[in-house]
């Protein structure tokens, strides 16, 4: 086990008679855990270490906590630490107490945020042959520091072992149930309140508002004109319940691989897990669970539709660990992903996806993704920051990405133009000229968006612009008119 500066010089708490105080790290110090943000970091790494962890937990948790952090190069300024607690530290050491960093956290680990933060004594961590958690850590510091001869710093109820032999408990996040229970056993000396709403938070990492995405599963129902069929609707319905969840379950995966990058940004590090809003631990469970619900209920649906939920899947998938960061990939990736749905819509239906209705699609979105992308480098380069992080661009690549996406943006309107004359739609709409108006307000849309971004008042994500935009609403509307009138 780690001692670090132990043996260094003699104990302050000698000197200033007061007890030393031990300090959790996971939960406590910091927003987290460390076994999983440094798990995340491997698996980021190279996914086929998952294949790995079950021989190494065969051997005991100490033991796997030792492998992967040997394996990575975890960054402790980048972790979500509890400030207010840490100011507490900081003025309890400057009143002359001893902090030890008692931690269950391998010791690599542990050792780089106490020399982080600069303001420990001494560390106290699991190493390779013992995971000094609950009653193992208890005993290790009643045996060094002596029953109630220290103070200790917890969150959870396996503290309880702890505080059951120390002076006096520091409650970190805890509840008041926990709180209640501590006081049982010691003296409760002071509690630092959890402000974040859990449930709140979970909502928040599914990003709910990112499902008017998949609005566009029913545009195939539309064009088709077979929003009166109850069972083409209920088809359409239920394929966009199951991409909401999938996509979800993509958002927050996505979320926990992203941990680093979020945190370096100055909107996305307010995103639930970058913040330490809730705990990693949910996300690896809500992930899988979302994606499983999504299967059961697309088993409902046509084998078609199956399969191209697998492949948004897989896409996203590739997305995450490799494709975003590949410059000009990452977009063409994002405008077929929104094309996707489309195609999972007429799947879902039971209808060929139009070739007008895919071309538009490609173009549209591949000048959305560009917005994204030039929003991104444009607000790094107000901050005068030279390339955006976990991504391949740079600063001088902004008026490219400019040009391509407005190129792509009036595509997308003269595809529709030319979709008028097209032979399908004298077929569909007995008045297709009203088409025409769609053409116009799309290109004022597109020339908006491009410009807003261009001023720096794009928000980074298109989607959350156009849902919070008033114009771009009532343009909405006027296109559903206009398509009714059409018909």
């Amino acid at each position: 086990m780690s001692f670090a500066s132990a043996e260094m010089h003699a104990d302050p708490k000698r000197a200033f008679g007061l007890p030393p105080l031990c300090v959790d790290l996971d939960g406590t110090l910091i927003l987290s855990d460390l076994l999983l943000e440094s798990l995340l970091l491997l698996i980021k790494r190279n996914p086929f270490y998952l294949l790995l962890v079950p021989f190494w937990l065969m051997r005991g948790r100490a033991v796997l906590k030792a492998e992967v952090a040997a394996r990575v190069a975890l960054d402790p300024q980048e972790l979500p630490y509890d400030k207010e607690f840490i100011s507490w530290l900081e003025s309890e050491r400057s009143a002359g107490r001893t902090l030890w960093l008692c931690t269950a956290s391998n010791e690599l680990l542990a050792r780089r945020v106490a020399s982080h933060l600069g303001i420990f004594y001494g560390v106290l961590a699991s190493d390779r042959n013992v995971n000094l958690a609950g009653s193992a850590k208890a005993m290790l510091l009643a045996k060094r520091f002596g029953d109630g001869g220290f103070d200790y710093c917890g969150n959870e109820r396996r503290d309880i072992e702890i505080w059951r032999r120390a002076r006096g408990a520091i409650i970190v996040h805890g509840s008041r149930r926990l709180k209640l229970e501590v006081a049982r056993h010691t003296a409760v000396l002071r509690t630092f309140p959890r402000r974040v709403n859990t449930l709140q938070a979970i909502v928040r990492s599914v990003r709910p508002h990112q499902w008017a995405k998949n609005a566009l599963i029913l545009v195939p129902l539309l064009t088709a004109h077979r929003l009166g069929e109850p069972a083409a609707l209920v088809a359409g319905l239920l394929a966009t319940v199951v991409f909401c969840l999938c996509a979800s379950s993509v958002y927050i995966a996505n979320d926990l691989l992203d941990l680093a990058v979020d945190r370096a940004h100055p909107r996305k590090s307010k995103r639930p897990f970058a913040a330490g809003d809730i705990s990693l631990l949910t996300g690896f469970t809500l992930a899988p669970s979302l994606l499983c619900a999504a299967m059961i209920i697309a088993a409902f649906l046509p084998t078609r539709f199956q399969l191209v939920l697998i492949t948004y899947y897989a896409l996203t998938v590739a997305y995450s660990f490799v494709l975003k960061r590949v410059a000009l990939i990452d977009a063409i990736t994002l405008a077929g992903l929104y094309t996707l749905r489309i195609i999972a819509g007429s799947a879902a239906v039971g209808t060929s996806p139009s070739f007008w209705l895919l071309s538009f699609s490609v173009f549209l979105f591949l000048s959305l993704a560009f917005v994204k992308r030039f929003a991104e480098l444009d607000a790094l380069r107000r901050q005068q920051r030279l390339r955006a992080a976990g991504r391949d661009y740079e600063i001088p690549d902004l008026p490219l990405l400019q040009s391509l996406g407005i190129a792509a943006g009036y595509l997308s309107v003269v595809l529709l133009a030319l979709y008028v004359h097209s032979p399908e739609v004298e077929g569909l709409y007995r008045r297709p000229e009203m088409i025409w108006i769609i053409c116009v307000l799309m290109l004022y849309w597109i020339s908006r968006v491009w410009m807003k971004t261009q001023r720096g008042q794009m928000h980074d994500d298109p989607v959350v612009f156009a849902l919070r935009d008033r114009v771009s609403l009532l343009i909405g509307l006027a296109t559903v008119i206009a398509v009714v009138l059409a018909i």
